[in-house]
């Protein structure tokens, strides 16, 4: 039951931007290069820091009639940039209603001729211990989890009991609603998963 119910409601979309700097004579660009390098390397470590040491699982439920699903977030940003990744594993009407689900690999999945993590996930197969982070886009609508535990309720009933919606916050208008329980819904909007989700959108 636990099974059939992740495979039927499986998570996220994450979108590129991208900064760029100039300067205005060669004298400025000598003098500013030092907080030039420092700012870029200051970003990078941000960037690491937002995907290290948290599982991620994201899964797209496209009017196409496939099922996506996926746990790398550069793979993931591909995706959204451009509909597909480099590397994937498909199984034909291997979803709950026979949708064909492709999940995205990373080369070195390939080498080890071995099941991802979303792959693992998805088949229930896997338990999350830690920081984890699911975004399900389905009905042209994120739902966006900060727990494993609030992601496995979801996935256990088919709906979100305590939420914090924001109309039109996603990327491209999107309505982003975020997942809650009784104890984090008394402490109002959920700052930290919603930094999260626009730090990802920032990579």
């Amino acid at each position: 039951m636990k099974e059939n119910s992740l495979k039927a409601l499986l998570v996220v979309l994450v979108s590129a931007a991208s900064l760029g700097t100039g300067c205005a004579s060669e004298s400025r660009k000598e003098s500013t290069a030092p907080a030039q390098v420092a700012a870029a390397q200051a970003d990078a470590t941000a960037s690491n820091a937002v995907t290290q040491n948290t599982t991620y699982y994201f899964a797209a439920y496209p009017e196409s009639g496939r099922i996506y699903a996926m746990s790398d977030v550069k793979n993931w940003l591909l995706f959204s940039d451009h509909g597909e990744v480099p590397y994937t594993r498909t199984r034909i009407g291997a979803g709950p209603q026979g949708q064909t689900v492709v999940f995205g690999i990373t080369s070195g999945d390939v080498k080890a001729n071995a099941p991802s993590v979303g792959e693992r996930i998805y088949d229930g197969q896997m338990q999350v211990e830690g920081a984890f982070y699911a975004e399900v886009m389905k009905n042209g609508r994120y739902h966006v989890f900060g727990l494993w535990q609030d992601f496995q309720d979801f996935l256990a009933h088919g709906e979100i009991t305590y939420t914090f919606t924001q109309i039109g916050a996603g990327p491209k208008g999107e309505t982003v609603i975020y997942a809650l329980n009784k104890e984090s819904s008394k402490q109002g909007a959920p700052v930290a998963l919603i930094e999260k989700f626009k730090q990802l959108r920032s990579m």
